[in-house]
């Protein structure tokens, strides 16, 4: 592949992984405000804390927490995930440089979750 078509190709795998997450994000955020009004809960309430042991029973049982709590974090998934595709564009097209620019970002991106997670 030519340069400039690898990087149309990475370009393209990369907006499509913001696209799907943030679509998705919107989507759970949407079911779970939809499910509280159902519920007769006001969406300006203070929700519930995360509790991820939970989080799939409380989906199936159709708690709006949940679908709130999926939401936010699709949100944050996203951009890891979009450096992990750029990740895998750039190592699939050879561009050994870029590809180790974007693990570096991954691996500080991840530094930072269990800097920011340790204390809790």
């Amino acid at each position: 592949m030519t340069a400039p078509a690898a990087k149309r190709s990475i370009e393209a795998s990369v907006s499509r992984a913001l696209k799907v997450g943030i679509y998705a994000a919107v989507a759970l955020v949407g079911v779970g405000v939809g499910l509280m009004v159902i519920n007769g809960r006001s969406p300006l309430e203070i929700a519930p804390s995360l509790d991820p042991g939970s989080l799939v029973a409380d989906l199936v049982a159709l708690r709006p927490s949940a679908f709130l709590w999926l939401g936010v974090l699709v949100v944050l998934a996203t951009p890891p995930l979009r450096v992990a595709t750029a990740l895998i564009g750039y190592l699939r097209d050879g561009e050994r440089e870029m590809g180790i620019v974007a693990l570096l970002i991954l691996v500080v991106i991840a530094l930072g979750v269990v800097a920011g997670t340790a204390g809790s």
